[in-house]
C-alpha cells in the first residue's frame, strides 16, 4: 500500500504564501507522477499541478501558473507546492495524489488533504 501525508495548510491573508508538503511511504513505483488537486466547498475537484517523479518535469494549471510551483525532494520522497500571491479563491482542501504510470488508472492514491484558507 501507499500512504500519502500532506501538511502545511493553514490560514493566510491574501497576498501571502504557504508551502504544502506531501510525503509518500510504503510501496515504490518505477514511473509515476505526483500531483496536487484542490476542492472548494460546493465545487468539483480541480487539478493544480503535477510533477514527473523521475524527470522532474512539471505542469501547472493556468489558474495558478506564475503563483504556485510544484517541486520534489527525492531523498525525502516529498513533493511540495509553494503557493505565493494567494487569493481568496485559492481557499480549498488541497490533496496530493500519485499516478502510477504502469497502469491505465489515473491518480489511484490520495492523501487525506490539508485545508488552505485565504482571507481577504
Amino acid at each position: 500500500q501507499v500512504q500519502l501525508v500532506e501538511s502545511g495548510g493553514g490560514l493566510v491573508q491574501a497576498g501571502g504564501s504557504l508551502r504544502l508538503s506531501c510525503t509518500s511511504s510504503g510501496r515504490t513505483f518505477n514511473r509515476y507522477l505526483m500531483g496536487w488537486f484542490r476542492q472548494a466547498p460546493g465545487k468539483e475537484r480541480e487539478f493544480v499541478a503535477t510533477i514527473n517523479w523521475s524527470s522532474g518535469s512539471t505542469y501547472h494549471a493556468d489558474s495558478v501558473k506564475g503563483r504556485f510551483t510544484i517541486s520534489r525532494e527525492l531523498a525525502k520522497k516529498t513533493v511540495y507546492l509553494q503557493m505565493n500571491s494567494l487569493k481568496p479563491e485559492d481557499t480549498a482542501e488541497y490533496y496530493c495524489a500519485l499516478d502510477d504510470l504502469s497502469t491505465d488508472r489515473d491518480y489511484e492514491y490520495w492523501g487525506q488533504g490539508t485545508q488552505v484558507t485565504v482571507s481577504s
